[in-house]
């Protein structure tokens, strides 16, 4: 799961962003028009909808450190589903020549 900002605003409602949702089971990928500005309710919302409402539950969902996901609205969600939440974290390193 993360987000794709900073894109040219478009259809009726102006999304600026995508939320990008990677189903390894299935195989599959889900790309949810969004607002940069979506407060972790709004995400929450979109991804209840979108995400549990036709595949149901995920056991495990992976995302960076965003300020969205690791909200105290989405630790409670991850408590109430009982669903591990793990956070990926990335560095990138200068290649040596």
């Amino acid at each position: 799961m993360d987000w794709v900002t900073g894109l040219v605003p478009g259809g009726k409602e102006n999304f600026n962003a995508c939320l990008i949702i990677v189903d390894r089971f299935r195989k599959s990928m889900r790309f949810l028009p969004c607002h940069k500005e979506d407060k972790a309710m709004d995400t929450a919302l979109l991804f209840w909808n979108n995400i549990i409402s036709t595949c149901g539950v995920p056991n495990i969902i992976i995302s960076d450190w965003d300020p969205k996901t690791t909200s105290e609205f989405w630790t409670n969600l991850y408590d109430m589903l009982g669903t591990k939440h793990f956070f990926l974290h990335l560095t990138i390193q200068k290649q040596m020549d």
